[in-house]
């Protein structure tokens, strides 16, 4: 919403040294989103003059007309002019030399086609004040010759641009503006509404008119004029304003509707009466019907559509777009003024629908007040009578259905317990009445809130106006205070925790939107039958590309990879955490209930049991180099066991230890994947990924990745710092032979069961393959550390606890103890 100050200034008495720049800081401060503000860098002297003779040049190659034009001083101005709209006698503006224009255009005396011009004859647009450059702008013959062209015109003006939130329907008019003005200045408002009716209602209907469906429009008025003279012009004055606030002027009867709506807040519709047919209806639409719009384009309806119609069918789509058959034109003369309360939802639906925005059904869609319609439409009458020429012709309609009264209870202390500041009863009522609300009782209070503000439905709205206009800056600042028995859940500590390893160890968190294409279970590698390609379709997905909720965190943490590789970053350690959504096989639809009351808890089953399933993931995708080379090295790769052991530190996070076992998994190499477990239960996989996924994808080769499922591990394990025992540790190698075939993890395990409480850690730290182990065998060596938290070992109880892991290994696996 665009406000020029002048048009403010009219209805709210503000201080004449307040600037655009500080009211806009007062809106800001009462909850307005004031974007920028305008400021005219005009200077004079620019005076009006009267064309005393006109010389053409015929010498060129465009007209060129040199005048003389008297301003008011001694001698007439000599003036270089290219417009053929004026002739002698005509009032023009002129710029005299010294001045500037908007846009910091300074005007001086120069020769020019030979002749000395001592300024410029100025159209609209070069004065700011409008669009049209096509001619001059010739004022009135009683305007008199050298007076103050920026105090007649009102050149010199403050333009504030307002951002208007959906809940503030009432801040889209110089009205709504204006009175927040006021109400921050503490100065008298106007209400430019505040119009006394003719008391016409009785004197008969001016075109007969009804409301078909209430639920539709609840208010719906006609007036009409005739004699209206189409020929006629708008002022001066109204088309300086309707191209300030950002339009367009268009003909005398358009542009008083248009101004009315700027400067009240309600869209206004002017109809031919004589291309109307029979009664006029509001209605919804019916099937298959169509209706040609101004914009000369053909539109099918839909049902619910909200139409102004005739006895010939379709004649508006109400409060967003007038039709072509019933348009005024230059030959109307009879015209009916239609102003009306629409349903606001359904105004915002057919636009969005048709894609058909206007500034009508912008305000439309926001709510408009309720009681304007009578008076917007008597003011538009007489404007066209006092600048048209017409006759308002006796009678109104006036359509209504009931409304109810919205009638709200609220404690007095209710906006002092909101905001943390002790308002007294007299601040409350006060604050809510300059916003237009009737307040009665003594506490509880009831509020009847304005019609201008259907936003107010609730006592947290009410609150909010006491808080923004008392000033947000009086609500202290300090820290919140979280209840006792409160924080975070183990769910989301050990999301945390499992975060704060990953990134500790050199890992990158990245976050993606959930959203895949069925072309990535094609590039995953996933078999025909894998549960993974069942996935829920978006019912408006962000893009027709990845229409699909993801279930598996990889593809995005690939093309994520892929994105900084393609930016030079080639040694990656990144990782997600996130949810995947795993749909139910027979579950059916989330059933919709309504808002008027909360869901029964048979209600919320069934929507939980149509869910699908959303267990909480991890991923790590591993490229590149794990240590960079440099003198020490060549460093080293990232291999499949970095992902086994980004695995490890998440499990080590929930108090577990992970199980590895060699697995085919897509989209995993089949002969360098792994399962994890903990326990008995299949946590995730990891290892290095396909060829042909690193292929699809455009990763490196060799890249490896893991995902795990936080879901399936033990939240409620709380880490503790293990007891350091002030006892030596006793160290024991042990190199076993065992066959190639046998998992390292396998004899890993037996050995830590063998061993006992004894074994403080146990490594692998060597696999030799090679003539001394044997044929078709590997040797695994291991350290192994004991330690007791009260004594110091003796030599004995190593060797036994040594012994028995090597037997428990030799059971289990077919260990032998290497020579």
């Amino acid at each position: 919403m665009r406000a020029p100050l002048s048009w403010l200034r009219e209805y709210a008495a503000l201080p004449a040294e307040v600037t655009g720049r500080e009211l806009a800081a007062r809106l800001i401060a009462a909850g307005l989103e004031v974007e920028t503000v305008e400021t005219s860098d005009i200077t004079g002297p620019i005076v009006t003059g009267k064309v005393l003779t006109i010389e053409e040049l015929t010498e060129f190659k465009k007209p060129i007309r040199w005048c003389t034009v008297d301003v008011g001083n001694a001698e007439p101005q000599n003036l270089i002019c290219g417009a053929r709209n004026f002739a002698v006698g005509d009032t023009v503006v002129v710029v005299m030399p010294g001045a500037v224009l908007p846009g910091g255009f300074a005007v001086g005396a120069r020769k020019t086609y030979g002749k000395l011009s001592e300024g410029m004859i100025c159209s609209l647009r070069e004065l700011g004040v409008g669009d049209d450059h096509d001619g001059i702008l010739i004022l009135p013959e009683e305007t008199g010759v050298g007076v103050d062209a920026i105090e007649l015109l009102g050149l010199r003006d403050d333009v504030l641009d307002i951002a208007v939130t959906p809940d503030r329907g009432y801040a889209l008019s110089i009205r709504g503006v204006a009175r927040e003005a006021a109400t921050a200045y503490g100065v008298a408002f106007t209400d430019p509404a505040d119009v006394p009716l003719d008391g016409d209602e009785g004197a008969g209907e001016s075109y007969p008119a009804s409301i078909g469906d209430p639920s539709a429009c609840d208010r719906f008025v006609l007036r009409r004029v005739r004699g209206f003279d189409p020929s006629r012009t708008s002022p001066l004055w109204m088309q300086a304003r309707l191209h300030r606030a950002g339009m367009r002027p268009v003909s005398l009867a358009v542009d008083i509707t248009n101004y009315l709506m700027l400067e009240l807040g309600q869209p206004l519709h002017a109809f031919d009466a004589a291309k109307l047919t029979g009664p006029i209806v509001v209605r919804r639409a019916a099937a298959g019907e169509k209706l040609e719009t101004l914009d000369h384009v053909t539109r099918t309806l839909d049902p619910n559509d909200v139409l102004i119609t005739d006895a010939s069918g379709p004649i508006s789509m109400a409060g967003t777009m007038g039709g072509l058959n019933t348009e005024i034109d230059d030959a109307s003369t009879d015209l009916v003024i239609e102003a009306a309360h629409f349903e606001a939802i359904g105004v915002a639906k057919m636009v969005r629908r048709h894609k058909l925005h206007s500034e009508a059904s912008y305000r439309f869609a926001r709510g408009v007040d309720r009681e304007l319609p009578l008076r917007a439409s008597l003011r538009a009458a007489r404007l066209l009578a006092e600048l048209g020429g017409a006759e308002i012709v006796p009678g109104v309609t006036h359509a209504e259905a009931p409304a109810e009264t919205v009638t709200i209870t609220i404690p007095v202390a209710h906006p002092s317990r909101v905001s943390g500041v002790e308002y007294p009863r007299e601040t409350v009522v006060h604050r809510l009445e300059q916003v237009g609300c009737t307040v009665t009782g003594t506490d509880p209070i009831t509020v009847v809130p304005a019609p201008w503000r259907p936003d107010l439905t609730d006592p947290n709205d009410l609150a909010e106006e006491v808080i923004r206009l008392e000033g947000f800056d009086r609500i202290p600042e300090r820290a919140p205070r979280p209840s006792a028995g409160r924080g975070l859940t183990p769910v989301q500590r050990l999301r945390r925790r499992v975060g704060r390893i990953l990134a500790a160890t050199g890992h990158t968190e990245v976050l993606s939107y959930p959203f895949v294409s069925a072309k990535d279970w094609d590039a995953l590698q996933l078999p025909a039958d894998d549960a993974r390609r069942t996935a829920l379709r978006l019912a408006n997905p962000l893009s027709e590309d990845e229409p699909l909720l993801r279930t598996t965190l990889l593809p995005n943490l690939f093309r994520t990879a892929v994105r900084n590789l393609g930016r030079g970053q080639a040694d990656l350690a990144v990782f997600e955490l996130g949810t995947v959504f795993r749909p139910e096989p027979n579950a059916g639809k989330v059933p919709a209930y309504g808002v008027d009351a909360a869901p029964t808890a048979e209600q919320l089953a069934a929507i939980e049991a149509a869910l699908p399933h959303q267990p909480e993931r991890v991923a790590v995708l591993l490229a590149g180099r794990a240590e960079p080379s440099g003198w020490w090295g060549g460093g080293r790769a990232h291999g499949w066991q970095d992902a086994v052991e980004a695995a490890r530190l998440i499990v080590r996070e929930a108090g577990a230890e992970l199980r590895v076992v060699q697995d085919q998994h897509a989209p995993w190499h089949p002969g360098r994947c792994a399962a994890l477990y903990v326990g008995g239960t299949l946590v995730g996989h990891a290892g290095e990924l396909h060829p042909r996924v690193v292929a699809a994808y455009g990763l490196p080769a060799r890249a490896c990745a893991l995902e795990l499922e936080l879901s399936r591990l033990d939240a409620s394990h709380v880490p503790t710092s293990s007891h350091v025992s002030t006892y030596p540790v006793a160290t024991q190698d042990v190199a076993l032979i065992v066959a190639e075939t046998v998992p390292a993890a396998e004899v890993e395990s037996a050995l830590r069961e063998g061993a006992g409480e004894l074994l403080e850690s146990l490594r692998l730290f060597d696999v030799y393959t090679g003539d001394q182990a044997g044929a078709g065998n590997k040797s695994l060596a291991f350290a192994l550390r004991f330690r007791a938290a009260d004594r110091t070992l003796k030599s004995e109880e190593v060797t036994a606890a040594r012994d028995a892991a090597v037997a428990e290994a030799a059971s289990r696996t077919g260990a032998a103890l290497r020579g």
